[in-house]
């Protein structure tokens, strides 16, 4: 079935429903951005296969995707004779879908969407905005279901505990604290819908969504129980044996509405909006006393404790290792064999699975050569493959899940000669991650505060990215973690002493070439002054950058000073693992410049 026909068949399911405008976001019922494959309700009606995205469907005012700066080259390829436009958010005069749904649509027309897959955040700002054209809701169906006649199931996979040489805090441990915040805030009842802040509160971990060792269920937390909603035909007899030693009980997965349905008056819940669907907050009776806040859980897990920081430093040598074999290989072999993005991702995947604790990938790899590379989160199929040659640059963003900790990586490798333009593009790609990596910054600062020190040498030439320069990572968890980041936009979240955060500026140039380089750093603490508390950055991730591609004489004595150092220690941490032949290979790669 072409997009085309699926979105017709939409439309007649509307019109038996009376809805005008259908929304269909990218998130799952837990609001996640990797969903398991029976909610890609957006891809399947769209065609376009981005982690990002929200699809509008109208009956009479046309059909919209809106999605952000890292997927506008794949988005309009993908959505070519779709009947679907492209709008690109964040760009000017390019309209919000609030925006777009207050002009196009009639006074007391009916907007529908699965109340399970959109927040309580997205419909008060929706409704908000809509207020003033009496709009109706129909949050009652998923219209997508009933259309998707080969939809995958809600996966049914088994789960397992996390041991606590790994996490570094119990069950116990954890749960105190959410209920020392609770009793603070005056809270009854904590409801957690998000999946890697249930995995992290309970020291549990599963294969249901790829690539994210999370488990679909939902938490509520009260002063004398904990409650994980999950279907039982995923819990084993020994996962359920450790969990309800610990005072965690199991109720079916389906049955949090009842639950929720019988809190009375007396009850003050707490919830996170912008994590929790619809569906939770129509099952909650009008009496109910509610609390909207960020999951506190969010915060807490966004420091990591000492014994994650060891092990993510370790998982990390794991990854570099993996990371310089693939490097020697695709060195060594380029031009002896054929080499294409896909099975070069495949042979990244091979090294990293043989590391010690690995678990399976973090992300689908991003493999782009030359022009593919420009797309920031291209994925290569069968029909775009590409062979590599001995020319141009190859971008690699990939990363790994094992038990003690969560990695994410870009390289991009000079396969042959560059142009002055890839070479001086490249070198500004690398000034900015020395500069960030060597900030030094007040205590108190966010993000957004230190964006700037990686995209200040691209805006000198005129260039910027379209997307941030910086996400958490999850400790064996999700590769993008929240609430910190760094990126030109307002982000409140400060920057705190065990935090991490990617460093990945980049260079996009459409049908020419792409650039990105990214390590993972540590918020540490600096020196204590009476002006109060600096903070700087440790890099966690080791891996050589490609000297092909740099300008020396464009580098600072500074940034030609850190680079060296940098190079050194990567040398000094890989190379006892490495045979004789890539232990070679690494010293001349990571040779002072």
């Amino acid at each position: 079935m072409q997009v085309k026909e699926r979105v017709q068949k939409l439309h007649e399911l509307m019109k038996q429903n009376g809805i005008d405008a259908y929304i269909i976001p990218s998130g799952d019922a837990h609001q996640s951005e990797y969903v398991a494959p029976h909610w890609d309700s957006r891809k399947w009606i769209t065609g376009f296969t981005g982690s990002a995205g929200t699809a509008v469907i109208t009956l009479e005012n046309g059909n919209g995707l809106w999605t952000d700066g890292r997927y506008f080259i794949q988005a309009e390829k993908q959505l070519e004779g779709s009947t679907i436009d492209l709008y690109k958010m964040g760009q000017p005069l390019v309209p919000t879908i609030v925006e777009w749904l207050k002009k196009n649509l009639k006074d007391g027309a009916t907007i529908g969407f699965d109340g399970k897959v959109v927040s309580k955040s997205f419909y008060d700002n929706l409704d908000k905005a809509l207020c003033s054209k009496e709009i109706k809701y129909n949050l009652e169906h998923d219209l997508i279901n009933k259309i998707w006649e080969d939809r995958p199931e809600i996966p049914m996979n088994d789960f397992y505990s996390l041991d606590v040489k790994f996490a570094g805090k119990s069950r116990a441990q954890k749960l105190k604290e959410v209920r020392e915040h609770m009793k603070a805030e005056s809270t009854t009842h904590f409801v957690l819908s998000s999946l890697d802040d249930i995995a992290w509160l309970f020291n549990i971990r599963g294969t249901d969504v790829p690539c994210n060792p999370v488990i679909i269920s939902y938490a509520v937390i009260s002063m004398d129980e904990a409650i994980l909603f999950v279907d039982s035909k995923k819990v084993t007899n020994t996962i359920k044996a450790e969990l309800e030693k610990d005072g965690i009980s199991i109720k079916e997965y389906n049955q949090l509405d009842k639950y929720l349905n019988a809190l009375n008056s007396k009850n003050v819940v707490t919830y996170d909006p912008l994590k929790t669907n619809m569906w939770i907050i129509n099952s909650l009776d009008a009496d109910v006393k509610k609390s909207e806040e960020q999951n506190y859980t969010t915060k807490l897990k966004a420091v990591k404790n000492d014994v994650e920081l060891k092990n993510m430093r370790e998982s990390h040598i794991t990854d570099g290792i993996a990371m310089v074999k693939f490097l020697h290989w695709l060195d060594t072999n380029l031009g002896k064999e054929k080499i294409t993005e896909i099975s070069a991702s495949d042979k990244l995947a091979q090294f990293r699975s043989e590391g010690e604790n690995f678990k399976g990938l973090s992300f689908g790899t991003i493999a782009g050569y030359k022009e593919h590379a420009a797309m920031m989160h291209y994925s290569s199929t069968p029909e775009t493959d590409v062979e590599l040659q001995k020319e141009g640059m190859f971008l690699v963003d990939s990363g790994g899940q094992y038990l003690g900790g969560t990695t994410d990586i870009t390289r991009t490798m000079v396969l042959g000669n560059l142009t002055p333009e890839e070479k001086r593009d490249f070198t500004l790609v690398l000034k900015g991650v020395i500069n960030l990596s060597m900030a030094k910054f007040l205590y108190g600062c966010t993000g957004t505060n230190l964006d700037v020190l990686a995209r200040g040498p691209l805006w000198q030439y005129g260039i910027d990215y379209k997307c941030g320069t910086g996400h958490g990572v999850g400790f064996f968890l999700n590769v993008h973690e929240g609430p910190h980041g760094i990126r030109n936009n307002y982000v409140s979240s400060v920057l705190e002493e065990g935090m991490n955060v990617t460093n990945e500026p980049g260079v996009y140039k459409q049908g020419r070439h792409g650039i990105r380089i990214e390590n993972i750093l540590v918020v540490r603490k600096d020196e204590e002054t009476e002006s109060g508390q600096f903070m700087n950055f440790e890099t966690i991730t080791f891996c050589p950058i490609d000297l092909d591609g740099v300008v020396v004489e464009m580098l600072t004595t500074e940034e030609r000073a850190w680079l060296n150092n940098y190079h050194k220690e990567v040398y000094e941490k890989l190379s006892p693992s490495l045979n004789e032949e890539q232990r070679a290979w690494l010293k001349y790669e990571t040779r002072a410049i």
